[in-house]
């Protein structure tokens, strides 16, 4: 049982004892969704969404990391957002993030939190990746949980990169005859993806009630447990994040093989 936390309140503590320790996902991936219904209920702009959804990036990278888990990676802008999206929105949501990085910088610091980045960053506005790589530099001594944030990320466009990069790799080591010789299999793939230096994530949370993956992770969450629930982003705390992980460990993870209850 995990000890208590300052701060939470006594149903999130009932929550928490329900948490083994001991199993903890080692990666968990949320896929933040829901930002745009929750302002369109109440009849607010969708950047008012967005806005309100650091309160849950903030409570949620928190909680994960005063519990242990080692890695944390949220989807927070797709490779799709700067077609689907109004310029207005994606300027909104280019200036949130260098807020975000700016204010949160000490809290993830004070708990021990790495930050990291993956997606296509160096396609966003030169100050947002400045900005990005200050925060990065700044955490990279810490030593307790990674958060990963996938910004202009796509999982097709990830796997493009991978197999430009085994290409660029074999032209540098004798061109196609390299091809030939070595073996293009899961593991070359998986070096070459932007998350190389990371486990694959054994669960991955969707809130707002969708059914989908939304290109995100595609090659990596080949066997994670997939959690959705109907809170929209906005709403997330760490006592969702509590409860997912709580249902996590009720599940039999089989990896493509069969459960021990599976009668021949």
């Amino acid at each position: 049982m995990l000890r208590k936390l300052a701060g939470f309140t006594q149903k999130d503590q009932q929550i928490l004892a329900q948490v083994d320790p001991k199993h903890l996902p080692r990666h968990i991936a949320v896929i933040m969704d829901g930002n745009g219904r929750w302002a369109k209920h109440r009849h607010m702009p969708r950047v008012a969404g967005h806005r309100s959804g650091v309160e849950a990036v903030r409570s949620t990278v928190e909680t994960a990391a005063r519990i242990g888990v080692p890695w944390l990676t949220l989807y927070a802008f797709s490779v799709e957002n700067w077609k689907r999206r109004p310029k207005s929105e994606v300027s909104f949501l280019m200036k949130l993030l260098k807020v975000y990085l700016e204010k949160e910088v000490p809290t993830l610091n004070k708990n021990n939190i790495r930050l990291d980045y993956i997606g296509r960053v160096h396609e966003l506005p030169e100050d947002v990746q400045e900005k990005m790589q200050w925060a990065k530099d700044v955490t990279g001594a810490n030593t307790g949980m990674t958060l990963t944030l996938a910004l202009n990320y796509g999982a097709r466009s990830e796997l493009a990169d991978a197999f430009n990069s085994i290409v660029a790799a074999a032209a540098q080591n004798g061109g196609l005859e390299h091809l030939r010789r070595e073996k293009i299999d899961e593991d070359t793939i998986s070096r070459h993806l932007y998350t190389s230096r990371q486990p694959d994530p054994d669960l991955v949370i969707r809130t707002s009630g969708e059914m989908r993956l939304s290109n995100f992770l595609l090659w990596q969450l080949a066997y994670a447990e997939i959690y959705v629930t109907e809170t929209l982003w906005p709403d997330f705390r760490g006592k969702h994040l509590l409860e997912a992980i709580a249902d996590f460990q009720k599940r039999e993870r089989r990896f493509g093989g069969l459960g021990q209850t599976h009668e021949s």
